[in-house]
């Protein structure tokens, strides 16, 4: 299925490749010059595509080109060098007014909330390094299959700057507040095997088999039925939110209800 052609130009000032087969999509931060770094433009172009994507894709998995998922922010974001997107660099920021600035912010923030929307499941294939944005990306996601040579750097803080893309919610849920502040302020690397130890991978596989991996669980993500997975998506956010057990109750049985009311309707037109 082709990208519309309105896209294609966002698409190419960020570095990103999006390709869609059936139920599945794939988007490649194609970079690899410079090991996939992040810019406002490649924030850009993935808020669009989560805009613009069919509401039959069920499966979304983000990966690198070359040998780096995402080394995180273009160091010409620190330089103030003309940057797509962004031509004063991180300095623009405080040139504007506090709330242009703080919405310009929540845009680029908006490129990475969309994959956790329990619509459709994501995947994040990681080889090589995720640092910072990178690493936030990756958290962005609700799966995240390692290579053996994968590591985790949440750089941020250690260039005086804080995490603002989304990633400190799931890194907590993930590993819980005092390894999330620990891997956070002090911006060590977390080689592959530590993050299967800890919660932060699914699966940590030699690089060769980083693929088939993959599409071996997209096949197993796409057996249920889409409004099965979407509505147990939401249940576990709901219950990873810490919402009392008496309301993740109430959620569960609406949910089981609606599926129920759709069960019945598919079996009513196949009748």
């Amino acid at each position: 299925m082709p990208v519309p052609a309105v896209d294609a130009g966002v698409l190419e000032r960020g570095g990103v490749r999006l390709a869609l087969a059936g139920p599945l999509a794939t988007i490649t931060l194609d970079r690899p010059d410079v090991l996939n770094a992040q810019t406002p433009a490649t924030w850009q172009a993935l808020r669009h595509i989560g805009e613009q994507l069919d509401p039959d894709v069920r499966v979304v998995v983000v990966r690198g080109a070359g040998r780096a998922f995402s080394a995180g922010l273009d160091r010409r974001m620190f330089t103030g060098e003309p940057v797509d997107g962004e031509p004063g660099g991180l300095g623009a920021l405080l040139a504007v007014p506090a709330d242009e600035a703080d919405a310009k912010i929540a845009s680029y923030q908006a490129g990475f909330t969309w994959l956790s929307d329990p619509a459709r499941v994501t995947i994040a294939a990681v080889q090589g390094h995720a640092i910072g944005a990178g690493f936030q990306l990756a958290l962005a996601c609700d799966f995240r299959v390692l290579t053996e040579d994968a590591q985790f750097c949440m750089a941020e803080t250690g260039l005086g700057l804080v995490p603002d893309l989304g990633g400190t919610l799931p890194l907590v849920r993930l590993v819980g507040y005092s390894r999330a502040a620990e891997i956070c302020v002090t911006s060590r690397r977390v080689p592959a095997d530590e993050s299967l130890r800890i919660g932060l991978a699914n699966a940590v596989v030699p690089a060769a088999e980083l693929d088939a991996t993959v599409e071996a669980l997209v096949a197993s993500v796409l057996k249920p039925m889409a409004g099965a997975v979407t509505e147990t998506l939401a249940l576990v956010a709901s219950a990873a939110s810490g919402v009392p057990f008496a309301d993740q109750l109430a959620v569960e049985r609406a949910a089981q209800l609606r599926r129920l009311r759709s069960l019945a309707e598919v079996m009513s037109a196949q009748g």
